[in-house]
Order: C-alpha cells, then structure tokens, then sequence
C-alpha cells in the first residue's frame, strides 16, 4: 500500500464493482429465460488472442446466430457464466467482506421478457431479481442496474432485425417501465444502455445486428443507436411521472477518445475529429441535438437516419441525470496511417499492454474524466474499469496478482485527481469484482476479479471462489476511503 498523492473522495463515495448477468449469471434454462444475444457466442477453442479479436471484428452472421440455438458442437460460457444467479448470496458476502459500497449489475432482458416482444414479464424472474436487490441492500450495498448489457432477446433480431426496427423501442421502453415499476423504491441508479457507443466496435452484441442483414451497416447501427436514445429518453420521462424522487437514469459510454500521434497539425486535427465522434452519443442525450460535425459524417458516408421531430422533442426534453464511463485503455491516431474513420486507430509506443493488447495508461483517465467533466457537468460514475490477466491459483489455494494491485492503484489515484480538479465524481466500479466470462474473448482464463473462480475456458472445474491478493488490497483501499492505493 502507498499512499495517494490525490486523496480527494467525498465520504460518500461509492465504492463497488460491476459486472454483467450476460457474463455471470448463467443458468439459462432456469425459470424461462429465452437466449439473448450473449448467449450464441461460442469459445473457439485453439485461437490466439489477436484472432479472436479479428473474429470480433467481423461479428456474428445470421446463419451463425440462428445455427448456434441448436448447436450441440460448441460450449457457449454466458450460458453458464460464474452461476451468479445461484450463487448471488455467498458472491455478494464477498463483496460486502471487501466493503463494498456500491454494485452494477445488469438484470437479462431475455429472462424477464423471453422473446422482448412477449405480452407479460416472467413474473419468476423479476422476483428472482427482487430478491437479490434486497440481498444487496441487507448488505448495505447501493445497487446499480443497467436494463440492457448486451442481453437483448434473440427474437428480437430474428424477427424484427434488431435495434435499427423502431418497433424495438416500445419493447425496450415496456422492459424499462417493468423494471421501474418493480424495483424504482430500492434502486437510486439505473444505467439505460450499456457503453452506448461501443455499436461502433461489437454490433452485435450492442444492438443484435449481425454482420450480413444490412447493404448499408454504418446507417443500420446509427440508426440502431438514435432508437436506444429515443427508448432511454422515453424512460427517463416515465420515470418523472414516478413519485419517487430519487431516480437517476443515465447514460453510459466506453472511452473511445485519442491521442494524437505528435504534435503535427494533422495529428491533432483528425485526434479532434476522432474524438467529436465518440462525443456525438453523450452530445444528443445531454444536450438534446445531434451536433453538426455529425450530421457532415453522415452525410459524407451516405448514412441517411429516420429520425423524427417527436423522437427529438423527447430526447430533449428528457436528458439524462449522469454518465456512466467505462475506461480500460486509451488509443492514439497518426494522420499517416489512419483516417477519419470511426476506431481506425494506432497503438501507442509509450505504453505497455495486457496480453490482450490493451494499452495500460492510467493517466488517460484521468483525460478522459476531465474532458467529460468540462464538456457536461454532470456526475460521473465510473462503471468499469480493471485489467484483464492470465491468473494462477496456487498449490495453496492463493493468487498473487501485484500487476492487478498496481493497475487499479495507479487508475485510482488519477481519479482523486480529476475529483482535486472538480469533477462530480460519485462512484467507482472496479470490473468483474468476481471473475466472470470476458465479453469480447468469451475466455474465463481473461480474468477481471479479486476473487478467483475455478473455472477455465471450457467451463471445466468445480467453480470454488478463492480471494486473491487484490481482495485484500482493494478492502484497505475502501476503508481508507483511497488515501491508501
């Protein structure tokens, strides 16, 4: 432990974790869930780390998608994930042993409406949810639900071909008013949709569009994007019709923004462009419009969007109450290699990364936080943030993760920083608290946690939790309220 040279955290500061039910939940058959769209993603056995990046990339065909509810080849581990939904009570024990303040978790779409289009909730799954709410809450813990983590009902691509169908947005919006009306006196914070912006980089996962059902994809996935922010805005203005006053419902997005490659003018100038266009999502939900340097990149990549002055009527007259941001690693553009392009980025020869690839800078959170904070003023959660590692469980059953202790230290303490700087800053979510199934990887050997959970890629063990050395790293962090990283 050293001490933060930025020790500036309100007393009551949110610390937690969070964490998908796509990744961790499991127990797909169980009580009438329907397959969301984590749900058909298949492990594949044998491939490097760079390939199942390249996989990403190219997303999920319909013929994939419709092949794998039946296919009996393939393990597909978000079916399965950690067993949470099981084991919810001796995981948030964990956590409540860490000092957990807060925890973000998602509650599946697919199980409380099977199909997303379906007439009634699964009324069993909502008191499933119920009960692990109150659990949080007998534990003292402020949960943080996000209503959509990459759990959208496979019905609703199959049938309506996903989010860029406006029929989509009723759906979501009867899901979210379910949710409000169930749990909105015991939860304070609701995230609508989760890294909004990462439709930019996993379609299908993001808005169940896959690869091959639109000729012009860019406009299906904007398009996609525009309804969620018509669904989130119809949402938070059902929530104002709500008595209880205390709803929160933000936004959240993944930080895309970039370095310029040097201080050449041509640099700077595309890292600028660059980063407008990761700010167009939070533009239209904070201030209400779609700002003009993104009407110019729809018009020069022939995207041609259905939007409607009512669906602008409600986005403005509904902006969201906060942001939540998710940062693992920052990404830098050089004008000789990349153009204006959405993520056509370069790596960064001054960082070092994970084994994934993943630039380890804890200085660009602090950036990062601090151009969010100037561009909106509005409070900040921190809703993910952690290093994906190769752990090993020792013959005594421990593991030393050091390089886990020194990357969350090293974020932490830019976060005092950005607080010293006046950021409204009211919750840090440490990612995957309890190691679960990578979203991008589908691999558990890509591990997030302070507790290590004896399973490996191919769902084989015996699924024990054993804490790691960051557990007790991270429960000194919280009772010192971060003076001691």
């Amino acid at each position: 432990m050293r001490k933060n040279e930025y020790p500036f955290f309100p007393p009551d500061f949110l610390w937690g974790g969070a964490q998908a039910a796509s990744q961790a939940d499991g127990a797909y058959q169980a009580n009438g869930k329907g397959l969301n769209s984590s749900d058909v993603q298949p492990f594949l056995k044998g491939l490097t780390n760079i390939e199942i990046q390249q996989l990403e990339k190219e997303g999920m065909t319909l013929d994939a998608v419709k092949n794998a509810v039946t296919d009996t080849r393939h393990y597909y581990p978000k079916r399965y994930g950690i067993d949470f939904y099981h084991t919810y009570e001796r995981d948030i024990d964990l956590l409540a042993e860490m000092g957990f303040k807060s925890f973000r978790t998602s509650l599946d779409w697919a199980r409380i409406f099977p199909n997303g289009d379906d007439e009634q909730p699964n009324e069993k799954a909502l008191k499933h949810y119920e009960k692990m709410i109150d659990y949080l809450l007998a534990k003292k813990i402020e949960p943080i639900i996000t209503m959509n983590h990459y759990e959208t009902p496979l019905n609703i691509t199959l049938k309506y071909g996903g989010w860029p169908n406006k029929k989509v947005i009723a759906m979501f919006v009867k899901f979210g008013k379910t949710l409000l009306d169930w749990f909105g006196g015991k939860v304070k914070y609701w995230i609508v949709v989760n890294q909004i912006n990462m439709v930019q980089i996993e379609p299908w996962l993001s808005v169940g569009v896959t690869s091959d059902q639109y000729d012009n994809m860019e406009q299906a996935l904007y398009q996609a994007t525009h309804n969620q922010m018509v669904a989130a805005a119809k949402i938070k203005e059902y929530a104002r019709t709500l008595q209880n006053s205390n709803l929160n419902i933000g936004t959240m997005v993944a930080d895309g923004t970039v370095y310029p490659a040097s201080s050449k003018p041509d640099d700077v100038i595309l890292a600028m462009q660059q980063n407008r266009m990761q700010y167009l999502f939070t533009d239209v939900q904070f201030k209400g419009a779609y700002p003009q340097f993104a009407c110019n990149y729809f018009a020069d990549h022939q995207i041609k969007l259905a939007i409607t002055a009512d669906e602008m009527k409600v986005i403005c007259d509904n902006h969201m109450d906060f942001l939540g941001i998710s940062y693992y690693y920052s990404k830098m553009v050089d004008s000789t290699k990349n153009k204006y392009e959405v993520n056509d980025t370069s790596s960064n020869p001054n960082l070092d990364a994970n084994p994934w690839g993943w630039a380890i800078d804890p200085q660009g959170l602090y950036n990062t936080l601090s151009q969010y904070a100037d561009r909106y003023n509005v409070p900040i959660i921190i809703a993910e943030n952690g290093i994906g590692m190769y752990d090993k469980l020792e013959a005594n059953q421990v593991v030393h993760d050091d390089y886990r202790v020194n990357y969350l230290g090293e974020h932490i303490e830019q976060v005092g920083r950005a607080l010293h700087d006046g950021a409204d800053i009211i919750a840090y979510c440490a990612w995957g608290p309890i190691d679960l199934v990578s979203c991008s990887s589908q691999q558990m050997s890509k591990r997030y946690g302070f507790v290590y959970v004896n399973l490996d890629d191919n769902g084989q063990g015996n699924g024990n939790r054993y804490k790691k050395d960051s557990f007790y790293w991270y429960q000194k962090v919280i009772l010192s309220n971060g003076k001691q990283i």
